[in-house]
Order: structure tokens, then C-alpha cells, then sequence
């Protein structure tokens, strides 16, 4: 059994986890049980994912449980860069293929095809994703606080589009040369396609892992600064089924006490 302590800020619930396999097996336990219960009256589950390595062990424990009927499951792709070739190593859409897709049989996986034209793209996964409601969103939290790739200079918590083209933040961007996706922050590409706020936090669960020191001062700011758009990810407190699941090193209890 995992081992965690909790707490609660708003209504975001919060579970610190020792390390990042029990981190990573909690929040795989919490959307186990959440796609089961919605498979009791939904003829299928709609789940959109995020692809970054702070999702590692938790896409592991997922795809490591064999009592899910995935031919049920119709996936999405938070976001994507401009400008990769859709075979690049970089690219999230490779990403959530070797670490889920090719894993387990979907019923279908609706990945957000950056070799078109941007806006042919937004109109064709818009349509996609307003098709029927999302009920699960697995997600993540950057080094500076956002969520999918709205960060805070292009963050809107009332946007009107459901995804939409935006200029990545500095930031943002050197943290794919931490994670070791890009040697530097030269390589990163400057635009993106990505959900926005508005329709990440349309879903009826959201599942949110945050592992590593990194995250750390993000994670202090989401349970603790105001609910703004300077630290996007502090918008999961209002949502009503909330789950943010980190690891000692994020949630790190002596930065707590400064």
C-alpha cells in the first residue's frame, strides 16, 4: 500500500508521496479507480494526458493494470511544439506513443498533428474535443507554474478558444533543456499548440503529478499564492474534483517552514 500524507488547499486535495514510484502508483490507483466508476454508466471514457518526464512513473503504473477495458478509452494530446517533424525525438506526440499508446489498444487516440497547417489544426482538435464532455485530465505543472503550455504571459483562466498557437516562455523552454529533452534552450521551439485553461479545467477529474526539487517553489506557489495567472497551476484550487499528487522533493515540508 502506498504510503502518503495529505492536505488540502481550497479545494485542491493534495497527497505527498515519499518518492516518485509511490508518487507515480498513488496517482495511477486514483485514475484506475476514476475510469472504472465512470465506465459503470459511460459507454466510453475520454482522458487527455500530458507529455513530459514527470509523468514517467505514472504512465508505467497506468499502463501496468490489466483490469481497464482500454478499447473503452478515446485519448487526447495536451500539446505539441511548432515546428518539429512529427518523427522527432522532441516531440510529445513520440512521447505519449512509447510511454502509452503503443501500449495499450484505445479506442482511439486523437493526437494533435503539428505537421499542418497551426490554424487547420486548432479547428480540426476543437472540433475533437467539443465533441463530448473529457472526464479525466492527467496532467502536470512547469518550473514556472504552468499547466499544458500556458504560461503565465499567454494564460487566460476565461479563454474562448479551446486550443490555441502561443509563444512558449523563456522559462518554459529551458526547463525541456532540464528535463534533457534538448541540449539548449537555442533548440527549443518558440510556439506551441496547447489546451487551454479553460478547457483542461472543463473535465470532470483532474489528476495532477508532480515530482522533483524543481517543481518545488511551483508547487509552494499553487497551494499558497493568490489564484492568478502569474502561477497558472494556482487555478486547480477552484475545481471541484481535484487531485495534485507530488513527491517529498516537490513538495519539500523545510521550504514550508522558511
Amino acid at each position: 500500500m502506498t504510503n502518503y500524507f495529505n492536505l488540502q488547499s481550497d479545494d485542491l486535495k493534495v497527497y505527498v508521496c515519499p518518492n516518485r514510484n509511490e508518487m507515480g502508483k498513488l496517482a495511477a490507483d486514483f485514475t484506475i479507480k476514476q475510469i472504472k466508476e465512470k465506465l459503470d454508466t459511460k459507454e466510453d471514457v475520454r482522458i487527455i494526458f500530458a507529455s513530459a518526464p514527470s509523468q514517467d512513473e505514472f504512465l508505467y503504473s497506468l499502463t501496468a493494470n490489466e483490469d481497464i477495458d482500454w478499447s473503452r478509452i478515446i485519448g487526447f494530446q495536451m500539446d505539441e511544439y511548432i515546428g518539429l517533424s512529427n518523427n522527432s525525438e522532441q516531440s510529445f506526440k513520440r512521447y505519449l506513443k512509447e510511454k502509452l499508446v503503443n501500449k495499450k489498444k484505445f479506442k482511439d487516440f486523437h493526437f494533435i498533428d503539428h505537421s499542418e497547417n497551426p490554424k487547420e489544426t486548432q479547428d480540426k482538435y476543437q472540433s475533437l474535443i467539443k465533441r463530448k464532455s473529457i472526464d479525466i485530465c492527467c496532467l502536470g505543472i512547469g518550473e514556472n507554474g504552468h499547466i499544458a503550455f500556458n504560461d503565465p504571459p499567454v494564460a487566460d483562466f476565461n479563454d474562448n478558444q479551446t486550443i490555441k498557437k502561443v509563444k512558449l516562455d523563456y522559462l518554459s523552454r529551458q526547463q525541456q533543456v532540464n528535463d534533457g529533452n534538448f541540449l539548449k534552450v537555442e533548440d527549443v521551439p518558440t510556439h506551441a499548440l496547447t489546451l487551454t485553461i479553460p478547457t483542461l479545467t472543463s473535465v470532470s477529474t483532474m489528476i495532477c503529478v508532480v515530482p522533483g526539487i524543481k517543481k518545488r517553489e511551483a508547487v509552494y506557489k499553487v497551494l499558497n499564492d493568490e489564484i492568478s495567472t502569474a502561477c497558472p497551476a494556482t487555478i486547480l484550487r477552484r475545481h471541484e474534483d481535484a487531485y495534485l499528487i507530488v513527491d517529498e522533493s516537490a513538495y519539500g515540508e523545510k521550504f514550508y517552514e522558511k
